[in-house]
């Protein structure tokens, strides 16, 4: 599955799920721009791949902040010569919490970060695609948007919303050419995983029938399929990669 001369913008690009498809998408020919909050993380990641003699880029975002989604997109684009090929809503962030203990202000974030962002940076990409008449868009939600999860209602909603955007944007894009599908990770081993109650996550492991949690760059292959030529024929759909956690329809 190869993307050479093709331009990638991986939000959340830094660490966990986000770089390895950063890595990943380089590793097929692609020009990725790992764009993340964390300027430090990106810039190590950035200075992997170059070691690697790899195609990678940093970028600020902050997929809360408007202003700052704005001016990420206007960066890239400028410096795309005007068109993102490939676009990986990656980013994202939660903590398991009874939701009757969740403060206002929690499922604001929660929100804004898993569902607004990549919905603003959609937007701000989607109409060079449009006149390209190509392009991909992979959003990364997660399992807990398809069934659930104890503990992460407020962000099984913002990845349950995220899916419906997924599928919704697919049926207005494919006139297009636009193809917009979405990947939802089981439990997987990230930082923010590792941030879960060693409790739970032994119920993990026990609950997946390959008695282990994924793999970033298992994720990332899947992503990858997504943002590749392999997928042309493929729009609206949701794929997971959870070892077979959940196998709902």
């Amino acid at each position: 599955m190869r993307l050479d001369n093709k331009v990638a913008l991986v939000t959340g690009g830094a660490s966990g799920i986000g770089k390895a498809t950063v890595f990943a998408l380089a590793q097929a020919g692609a020009r990725v721009f790992c764009a993340d909050v964390n300027e430090a993380g990106g810039a190590a990641a950035a200075a992997e791949a170059e070691r690697a003699r790899l195609k990678v880029e940093v970028l600020k975002v902050d997929v809360t902040d408007s202003a700052s989604i704005d001016a990420c997109a206007k960066a890239a684009l400028e410096r795309a010569g005007g068109r993102v090929d490939v676009l990986v809503n990656a980013a994202g962030w939660g903590r398991a919490q009874p939701f009757m203990e969740n403060p206002p202000d929690f499922w604001d974030k929660v929100i804004a970060l898993n569902l607004m962002g990549p919905i603003r940076l959609t937007r701000q990409l989607l109409q060079p695609m449009y006149d390209a008449r190509a392009g991909k868009i992979v959003n990364v939600a997660s399992d807990a948007g398809r069934v659930g999860s104890l503990g992460e209602t407020v962000y099984s909603a913002a990845k349950g919303g995220l899916i419906a955007f997924t599928k919704s944007l697919a049926r207005e894009t494919a006139r297009f050419g636009v193809n917009v599908n979405c990947v939802c990770p089981g439990p997987t081993d990230t930082p923010l995983y590792n941030t879960v109650p060693e409790k739970l996550r032994e119920a993990f492991v026990k609950a997946i029938p390959f008695r282990r949690v994924g793999k970033p760059e298992e994720v990332a292959d899947a992503i990858l399929f997504f943002a590749s030529g392999h997928s042309d024929y493929i729009t609206g759909q949701v794929l997971s990669v959870s070892g077979g956690l959940t196998m709902a329809g």
